[in-house]
Order: structure tokens, then C-alpha cells, then sequence
């Protein structure tokens, strides 16, 4: 599978990128904050409104970006719409293979910032979103900062959706930190990396992600994880005050949907598993299937019993059923690969 690398640069020591920013950064006593930019991928004018909103919230920022890059994914007239149209934005087309890593990458080969945020097509960013992922990089150890994704459902909450299991929808989801904190990976509807690592690791890889609307994932897993294994000394930080709301549609609340992203899921995490290694490639999944879900199991049966919310047990069973699902993709996507001569 392509390595997709965004730059050419010369072939650095394991150690020299970090040591070089912390050199630097070291020099001045109190840093300055990094400029931004931000990418927007998009792939389809159904979604028209959504882009004009993301766009909208990326210029009203407290900190305002360097630019806002909208990479358009195979789509000439939706990329000729935003040019003709929507000013204060740099629109490319995706140079890469269909498919949002490739998007992500162009966006990368473009952008000037210090420090690269992405923010999907079909989310609005908080007008204080820049300024705090910002001030994650006055710590020179840290090489990503991510933030909290908050759903924006089409009417209420479905009562049995549980929040555990608000991945699907893009979203952060309990069991995540509360509080700012070192993570192993963000959540791809709003993260930010520093640019110059994408010349050492290269970009996200094709073939993990989504392409339109086919529901996998982990494309900004196996980035995060890639940078950690080569700089193990560096940070990916969470902080869960630098918000984005993520537009759920109704056909995302329906079973039809949880099943195909669950089963989906298990597929992608055997394709990370397979280019970083099981350990670290699963660990976190093994924190949160062994601790999230069975509390969050546990919570669904009390609030039944003991405060009558009939939800609650359909909460408990979304989840055993997630959980159930999910290790069924992982292990046609293990059986597949080893048919195929592969392996994790």
C-alpha cells in the first residue's frame, strides 16, 4: 500500500524532527502561537449548505487561520461552484487517489501554516476553535492537537443511542478523557498536526478511510500512531474545549447505519493493525471494550431498573450488539487478509 508521502525531503535520523523543534522552540522563553491552516475536504453538492458553514465558521474564528484550503474530492463542478462563489478560501482538487486521505493529502501539499487543522465538510467549528488547539503547541513535545466533536442530531438525541458508541456518528464519545490529556489518536472531524512531520512520516495512507460515503474509518488512527512509533518521546494531546459540532443526518440514527459503521470499523482496524502492529494498533479498542462498555452495559440496565427508563436497556443492548458486530468485521477482515497471503 502507498506510503503517500507529501514532501520529498531527505531522509531524517528517528530523533532529528523532535530534537530540532525542541531546540527551537526552547530558544524563545515564551512561543508564539502557530499559524493555521485549516482543511476542509468535500466530495459532493448535496452537502452544499454544510461546506458553506464550515467555511463560515472557520472565518469567524477568534484566531484566524493563515488560509482555509477546501480540497473537492473528484467533483469539477462542485470545486467550480466554490471558486466562482465562496470568497476568502483556497479551492483545490483532490491530486490523489479518490477518497479522503487523499483529499487530506493535498490539502497538506498546499497549506503554509505551521500547523495543519482539519475540519470535515458536515461540522461547524466553535469561534474559539483555532485559539485553543492552538495553545497546545506552546508545549514543544506536542505534534497534534485534537478536540471534541459534539453531535448535532436532526431532532432529539435518539434515547437509545448510546453515547458510548457516538463514534459512529463521528463524534467524541464517553470514554474519552474529560479533561486535556495525552491520547493516541484524535477523531478525524477535528484534529491539527504539525506540518513539518508529514515530510518525515508522509501523509495518511490510501486505502484505510472513507471514499464518499462507504462508511470506513481509521485513516487518522494509523497517522497518529505512525508519528508516535517514530517520535515515542512526542505528544498527541486532547482537548476537549476546542469544539466542533458534527452534523448528523437522519440516516445515520438508523440501525441500518450502526451496523454497517460497526462492522465497518472492525474491517478498518485490521488494516491499521496491519501496518503498526496489534499492540499498539488495538490498544486503546482493548481499554474501552474492556472498561467503557461494560459500564456503560451497567448504566443502561440501573437506569431501567431503578429509574424506569425502558431506553436504557435498548442503550445496554446497542451496545453488547456494537461490540458483537464490531469483532465480526475484525475477524472477516483477519480472514480476508490471511486468504489473501497477508497478515497483522
Amino acid at each position: 500500500m502507498n506510503d503517500n508521502r507529501c514532501r520529498e525531503p531527505g531522509r531524517m535520523s528517528r530523533s532529528r524532527w523532535a530534537q530540532g523543534h525542541l531546540r527551537d522552540q526552547h530558544a524563545h522563553s515564551k512561543p508564539a502561537s502557530p499559524s493555521i491552516s485549516v482543511v476542509v475536504c468535500a466530495y459532493t453538492e448535496e452537502r452544499w449548505h454544510d461546506i458553506a458553514a464550515a467555511i463560515e465558521s472557520c472565518h469567524e474564528q477568534s484566531t484566524p487561520p493563515l488560509e482555509t484550503i477546501v480540497v473537492v474530492d473528484h467533483n469539477p463542478a462542485l470545486l467550480q461552484r466554490l471558486r466562482s462563489t465562496v470568497q476568502g478560501i483556497v479551492a483545490i482538487e483532490n491530486h490523489e487517489a479518490q477518497g479522503l486521505s487523499g483529499a487530506r493529502n493535498s490539502g497538506i501539499h498546499t497549506a503554509r501554516g505551521e500547523v495543519v487543522a482539519f475540519l470535515d465538510d458536515d461540522a461547524i467549528a466553535d469561534p474559539d476553535w483555532l485559539e485553543r488547539l492552538g495553545r497546545g503547541y506552546a508545549d514543544p513535545s506536542v505534534i497534534g492537537v485534537g478536540g471534541a466533536v459534539a453531535p448535532l442530531w436532526p431532532t432529539d438525541r435518539p434515547r437509545a443511542f448510546p453515547a458510548e458508541f457516538d463514534w459512529v456518528v463521528g463524534c467524541t464519545y464517553r470514554g474519552m478523557p474529560e479533561t486535556t490529556s495525552p491520547v493516541r489518536n484524535m477523531i478525524g472531524a477535528n484534529m491539527s498536526l504539525r506540518r513539518d512531520l508529514f515530510a518525515e512520516i508522509g501523509g495518511f495512507r490510501t486505502g484505510i478511510g472513507r471514499i464518499g460515503k462507504r462508511p470506513l474509518g481509521c485513516e487518522e488512527t494509523e497517522l497518529c500512531i505512525r508519528a508516535r512509533q517514530r517520535w515515542p518521546e512526542a505528544t498527541i494531546l486532547f482537548e476537549p474545549s476546542a469544539r466542533v459540532r458534527h452534523r448528523v443526518t437522519p440516516e445515520r440514527i438508523r440501525w441500518s447505519y450502526f451496523r454497517a459503521r460497526c462492522y465497518a470499523e472492525g474491517l478498518s482496524k485490521v488494516m491499521v493493525a496491519s501496518h503498526t502492529g496489534s499492540r499498539d494498533g488495538l490498544a486503546s479498542e482493548r481499554t474501552y471494550a474492556l472498561r467503557a462498555l461494560p459500564l456503560g452495559v451497567l448504566r443502561g440496565v440501573r437506569d431501567t431498573l431503578t429509574l424506569g427508563d425502558l431506553a436504557g436497556i435498548a442503550r445496554a443492548g446497542a451496545i453488547v450488539a456494537g461490540l458483537g458486530i464490531t469483532i465480526v468485521g475484525y475477524a472477516a477482515g483477519r480472514w480476508s487478509t490471511r486468504k489473501d497471503g497477508g497478515g497483522t
